[in-house]
């Protein structure tokens, strides 16, 4: 019987019929004739006639030895590691199976490992190894709170260029919305005659239609920040990813063709809203102008009710189209198109990770802007009692200017997260449902990501 050479198999005697001889070799013994076997009596035999099968020969127990003596060494062989299990490179030993081999079980050496031993799997058995993180986030699919963390990590690893790009856009916006409240929109004659009870019917009009019109001005030029500020900030999220730095030239140089596109959707979504809304609505407002005005409110609520649902679903399913406008170079309505695509099926998730990031944009803000509003009311001519009144034109410039800075120091927080959330989840759902992460991993250079299947080692 040949086995690995230096280590014979216990238990493999010669075949009946043969010796060894002192090469080790079995030799054929010569057959006595039949008169001399009777005569010679029988040699008793070096073997046990029952022998253990080769291969499963096992050390002596403690309790098999006898009282008093240690129970012997096993035979010293080349195994997996130099050393035979149950010796010093045995089970939590430094050699065999737990040396340079196959791993320790709960030993030092490399390899596999058991549970606990430092070169296996996370310490667990058959876990799956940790993904690559180049960058804020593992490319893998994320949780809630990953999404978040990497929102913030972008804001806070990249902070130079994402409060650059932030502090910019939020100083040019308010700026501008302070010089027009201050001298173009003076809505303090409008405050007056909303106020008077003794105005006509032309005149309330005219004023709402004024007021209107500030606050559309006024709306314009904030979507028109916020559009720029989730354009290069979708640029520098996405090179966050890869553990790539951008500059805020870099970020304006990959944004400026998309621009014009983004705020085509910008607008077109709210748009959509309004549409759905009022459809929903015209049923009872027609109905309270031609007969029941009681009737006509109750169809309208209803009707505006089940409208707003409507448009929030399309809101949601089309919550990812800037990412994939800006990222895949899209036109506005194939980025609508993928939006829905990657938001089939995970309705509701995203649903909650974008009113999350919302509720905690707003109270990051609120806890910024309304101070300042208030320090502002306090420093202008009416004191608190002005800022708590209907007028609110009298207010003047120190109530722009104070409650401005809060503005533009809650708009440095908010935009990073909103914008930094909506791109991670755009990334989450691709690889979800695309693989996304394998070609991130190629992009970030990491060489043989994912050639291998979970669960198997290279070459296996």
């Amino acid at each position: 019987m040949n086995d690995t050479p230096g280590w014979a198999s216990p238990g493999s005697a010669p075949s009946d019929g043969q010796e060894p001889d002192t090469s080790g070799t079995a030799q054929p013994t010569e057959q006595p004739s039949d008169q001399g076997s009777k005569d010679q009596p029988d040699t008793p035999s070096k073997w046990s006639k029952e022998q253990p099968p080769p291969g499963q020969w096992s050390a002596p127990s403690p309790q098999d030895a006898a009282p008093g003596q240690a129970p012997p060494p096993p035979p010293p062989g080349p195994g997996w590691g130099g050393q035979h299990p149950g010796g010093p490179g045995g089970s939590g030993g430094q050699g065999g199976y737990g040396g340079a081999g196959y791993g320790s079980w709960g030993g030092q050496g490399p390899g596999y490992g058991g549970p606990g031993g430092p070169g296996g799997w996370g310490g667990n058995w058959g876990g799956p190894p940790p993904a690559a993180k180049p960058g804020v986030i593992p490319l893998r699919p994320l949780g809630v709170g990953e999404i978040l963390d990497g929102a913030v990590s972008t804001m806070r690893t990249y902070w130079r260029t994402v409060l650059g790009i932030s502090l910019t856009v939020a100083v040019v916006t308010q700026i501008a919305v302070i010089l027009l409240q201050g001298f173009v929109l003076d809505d303090s004659a409008t405050s007056d005659t909303l106020n008077d009870s003794t105005a006509t019917v032309s005149e309330l009009s005219s004023a709402l239609g004024t007021t209107l019109a500030s606050s559309g001005a006024v709306l314009l030029i904030t979507l028109l920040g916020t559009i720029i500020a989730t354009a290069l900030l979708t640029t520098v999220t996405s090179r966050a990813v890869l553990g790539k730095p951008v500059t805020t030239s870099e970020a304006w140089r990959d944004a400026r063709p998309q621009l014009a596109k983004l705020f085509g959707l910008t607008i077109l979504l709210p748009l959509i809203a309004i549409v759905i809304i009022g459809v929903g609505t015209l049923p009872g407002v027609l109905i309270g102008v031609t007969a029941s005005g009681d009737a006509g409110i109750a169809v309208a609520v209803i009707g505006g009710l089940g409208a707003g649902v409507v448009a929030l679903w399309l809101m949601i399913r089309f919550s990812l189209a800037s990412p994939a406008l800006m990222l895949e170079k899209q036109s506005v309505f194939k980025s609508m198109s993928r939006s829905a695509k990657l938001v089939r099926g995970s309705w509701w998730r995203v649903l909650g990770i974008q009113l999350l990031a919302t509720i905690i944009a707003n109270i990051m803000a609120s806890i910024i802007v309304i101070p300042f509003a208030v320090i502002a009311a306090a420093l202008s001519g009416d004191g608190l009692s002005g800022f708590f009144s209907s007028d609110s034109g009298s207010l003047g410039w120190t109530f722009l200017i104070v409650s401005g800075i809060g503005s533009v120091i809650g708009s440095m927080l908010t935009f990073p997260i909103t914008a930094g959330v909506t791109v991670l989840l755009y990334i989450d759902q691709r690889i979800r449902r695309e693989a996304l992460d394998l070609d991130l991993a190629r992009a970030a250079g990491l060489q043989d990501y994912g050639s291998s299947a979970p669960g198997t080692t290279p070459g296996s």
